[in-house]
């Protein structure tokens, strides 16, 4: 819920004191939206609770969309220490609610691959954080081993389990996420349909409106193409995601295709089983069992990556210890989805 005293406040220092404000459905961060309605133009308030939220770095990289020529909200007001901000309204629908509607998907998708590019071809702004093997390792390990393990063994990991959980994730990422590997770069973390706006009126690759970035940080571009072509909400079909990662490729003739597949293979693994387990943590800690319903489809993607030779020190480490049958959503939790 809305901090209603402090936004208040903080509109009405900024000429929308007397707007109508509509609340957006909230997401499972700490932070949420309102459209507003009745001020000197048409905008959303953002608020990001400090200290779980910090605008400063959502602040700096739309300044950087916005110079690299791809459309990030305009930023009317902000105030970082209260954390709440004014920013351009992109309309009502995301890519993924059109879909949702019907929309044929090949060109949103095909859009939003083009924009993906030519975020990935610029340089990165200075000072966002690594999303390498450590960081990598560490939140799938956050995640699996700390709330999925427990919830589907009935107890917590021994020091053995993770130690060679911890040693198969890096030993996996290794080709791909070295601080010395040429393509490392910007990456959003979080590039899928539900963060992203359809512009129509604007020319490519600005023709998408990318939300959400204030994650971004230093990584391999694969793990962005990932999070869009297998994203963890819904289905997309498999001409479709082979399409965008051929356009993808040849927007950026630097990259070697083989290697870009097996980084994908890599991110692919790392991204599902993090997410997979993340569900359960929502589930358990946050109330909010209804993302459940995303584990099956997310198992089912991981099943696929570990299927690519690249990531062979995942798949042995479950094949150890996680019997195929016990890779869905813990049987404790599945009352929850129905």
């Amino acid at each position: 819920m809305m901090r209603a005293a402090e936004a208040a406040s903080f509109l009405a220092e900024h000429g929308y004191g007397a707007a109508d404000y509509a609340p957006l459905p909230a997401d499972a961060s700490f932070r949420s939206y309102a459209r507003l309605r009745g001020g000197p133009r048409p905008v959303l308030l953002m608020d990001a609770p400090p200290p779980q939220e910090d605008l400063r770095p959502f602040l700096a990289i739309a300044v950087h969309l916005r110079n690299a020529g791809l459309s990030a909200p305009d930023i009317i007001a902000a105030d970082v220490s209260r954390g709440f901000c004014l920013v351009e309204d992109f309309g009502a629908a995301t890519v993924a609610q059109l879909l949702d509607a019907g929309d044929d998907p090949a060109a949103h998708y095909l859009a939003a691959t083009a924009a993906l590019a030519r975020l990935h071809a610029v340089p990165p702004p200075d000072g966002l954080p690594a999303w390498g093997i450590d960081r990598m390792t560490e939140t799938a390990g956050a995640t699996f081993l700390q709330w999925w393990w427990p919830a589907a063994f009935g107890a917590a990991p021994s020091a053995e389990v993770t130690a060679a959980f911890e040693a198969a994730m890096r030993a996996m990422l290794a080709p791909f996420q070295g601080p010395s590997l040429k393509h490392r770069g910007f990456v959003h973390r979080d590039y899928f349909p539900a963060n992203l706006m359809p512009l129509p009126d604007r020319d490519a690759p600005a023709d998408v409106g990318i939300l959400d970035f204030q994650d971004a940080a230093i990584g391999h571009p694969a793990y962005d193409l990932v999070s869009l072509t297998e994203d963890a909400r819904r289905d997309v079909e498999p001409g479709l995601r082979e399409e965008c990662i051929a356009r993808y490729l040849a927007l950026r003739p630097d990259l070697d295709a083989s290697d870009f597949r097996a980084a994908m293979a890599a991110c692919a693994a790392q991204r599902h089983l993090r997410v997979a387990a993340l569900w359960v943590r929502l589930a358990r800690r946050d109330g909010k069992p209804h993302y459940l319903v995303h584990g099956p489809r997310c198992w089912a993607q991981l099943g696929r990556a570990l299927a690519h030779p690249a990531t062979a020190p995942l798949r042995d480490f479950l094949d150890a210890h996680v019997p195929p049958s016990m890779r869905q959503n813990p049987i404790a939790l599945q009352d929850a989805t129905a």
